[in-house]
């Protein structure tokens, strides 16, 4: 089928252009940045703290002092909140990308290129606001103290970040516009478009839009909306064509590949507390056709530690991986890497704790200050490797599901805190971006 023509509302959709708008990118990046900084220094005590003393020597010593996984942030601020601000990002990059503007969701290469361009910049803007010029590293010198010093949000709020801009892509495409085509008031559908797709709808208030408006329709109460529906009611709405699904035969030999990793570990002897929950990412560089470099970088907090125990692991590592069938529907592999892990923990003293809030409220210093003087440090670090190997599902040539990839971690770290993280077994699930294969 042939993509509807659909007037275009001047106020939704001015001039569209073949090349990026990049003033539009820029300007909207930073009012979106200082949204933030500006929220962080109105509600958050210690950023404010940290404004004082010198810029470049503090910005650089916050930054060099990031290490493990956990920033001491509650799971909504890391895995929600951060994944919305990647997203967020990357729609501000879709509204300015005048080529791949009109992409909608679907297999459809037009749409995973949008989509990847997107995303690069969203890694970017997230690595600036961790730790650019104009970042949580330099406004406040977050990285400087406990417990800001992990590494969580450089990894989940792109990686994660484009996963949930990607689901609000297909909320756009199989429920909103559905619900349009069978609801006729604005007002509900204000409410859908907003609740449904909230990144896009803030990324739309950054260039002084209404949150709800789209780019690829008319508006709610716009005068062609009339005509638009009549011709939409009882068809499928369709932007650019999809591609059939591949169910069987070849899809191209992939040249890089870049997962997005869900990674629960389990910890074999005195470590094995509980699985050690979290993720990373993944890429994979293509040397020969059956032969891979890949380089892993994967964090992931302790659990089943006892009473005022918490700790969290980094590893890294990079290695080859061999791919017998990398053109086959259904894809195995083998890898043996080698790298690095680090494990931190840290115990806290209820009773040294209360006396140091009690000294820190009849003092003007701040308690985070104080925070070595109730808490003691334990940390192991040391060489790793991980064997294993697993099976890729392609969905199409751009995207294939890792269904099941199961490795052995043999380490060689001294004891962190008395207990043992040398050997340990880990599970992956991920979302895999095949390039150039489309």
């Amino acid at each position: 089928m042939q993509s509807l023509e659909i007037p275009r509302e001047p106020w939704i959709q001015p001039g569209r252009r073949e090349g990026v708008n990049w003033d539009g990118v820029f300007k909207q990046s930073a009012l979106f940045l200082g949204l933030e900084h500006g929220f962080r220094l109105m509600t958050e005590r210690g950023t404010r703290e940290g404004m004082k003393g010198p810029f470049f020597s503090g910005w650089l010593a916050a930054s060099g002092n990031l290490h493990g996984w956990a920033d001491g942030d509650p799971f909504y601020v890391n895995y929600i909140g951060h994944p919305m601000q990647g997203a967020v990002a990357g729609y501000i990059w879709v509204q300015n990308d005048g080529k791949y503007g009109d992409a909608e969701f679907g297999a459809n290469r037009h749409y995973w290129k949008s989509r990847l361009r997107a995303s690069a910049f969203s890694a970017a803007y997230s690595f600036q606001f961790e730790a650019g010029p104009l970042s949580e590293a330099s406004i406040g010198k977050v990285q400087s103290r406990w417990p800001q010093q992990g590494l969580v949000d450089h990894v989940i709020t792109p990686v994660v970040g484009a996963g949930w801009m990607i689901a609000e892509d297909a909320l756009d495409r199989y429920v909103i516009k559905r619900m349009e085509t069978s609801w006729d008031n604005p007002y509900a559908l204000v409410f859908v478009r907003g609740v449904l797709n909230p990144s896009r709808s803030l990324a739309n208030m950054l260039r002084f839009k209404v949150p709800w408006a789209r780019d690829d329709r008319p508006g709610l109460w716009s005068p062609f909306r009339t005509a638009y529906l009549r011709e939409q009611r009882g068809a499928v709405i369709q932007g650019y064509p999809d591609l059939p699904p591949e169910i069987e035969g070849e899809a191209g030999v992939s040249s890089f590949e870049l997962s997005l990793n869900a990674q629960p570990q389990f910890f074999l002897g005195s470590g094995g507390t509980g699985p050690c929950v979290g993720g990373g990412g993944e890429a994979a560089f293509r040397i020969t056709p059956n032969w891979q470099l890949v380089t892993q970088v994967n964090g992931c907090k302790l659990t089943g530690l006892k009473e005022n125990l918490s700790g969290d692991t980094l590893s890294f590592y990079a290695g080859p991986r061999w791919n017998p069938r990398p053109t086959a529907r259904w894809s195995p592999y083998f890898h043996v890497l080698l790298g690095g892990m680090k494990v931190s923990q840290e115990e806290m003293f209820p009773a040294l704790k209360a006396a140091v809030e009690k000294a820190a409220k009849e003092s003007d210093e701040p308690e985070v200050a104080l925070h070595d003087l109730y808490t003691t440090q334990y940390e192991a670090n040391g060489f790793s490797m991980a064997a294993g190997g697993g099976v890729d599902l392609r969905v199409n040539p751009a995207i294939a599901l890792r269904l099941a990839n199961l490795e052995y971690k043999r380490s060689w770290l001294p004891p962190a805190n008395g207990r043992d993280y040398n050997n340990g077994l880990a599970f992956t699930v991920s979302m895999v971006l095949r390039m150039g294969t489309w």
